[in-house]
């Protein structure tokens, strides 16, 4: 599934729950929930940040680097039988740290 047709299908679940968005970068596309970084669409597919409430909730699905470098995040492959994504979601949101503040531009 092509990138872009994928990030519309996540999307697509992820506003049952609300405040989310998604934005291209790098030929991929970054997922935010309430303005958090919450994951994204890389090669593997739709993988989402490792943190307690995602190890917990989300146990056994494969965890693996969504590019060389990188660190682990849970592939998540089927989101149609996750129906626990407002928990998952708001879990990772009180986890996970705040948005770095862009830096502003000098003329």
């Amino acid at each position: 599934m092509a990138n872009h047709t994928l990030a519309q299908a996540v999307q697509e679940k992820l506003e049952t729950v609300g405040n989310v968005r998604h934005i291209p970068m790098m030929g991929g596309y970054i997922f935010y929930y309430r303005e958090k970084v919450i994951g994204g669409i890389y090669e593997p597919g739709f993988m989402l940040k490792v943190c307690p409430t995602s190890l917990r909730l989300l146990k056994g699905f494969p965890m693996l680097s969504p590019y060389e470098g990188a660190k682990q995040m849970i592939l998540v492959d089927q989101l149609d039988q996750l129906d626990f994504l407002e928990d998952l979601l708001e879990g990772m949101y009180q986890e996970l740290p705040e948005r770095k503040p862009r830096k502003s531009k000098k003329n």
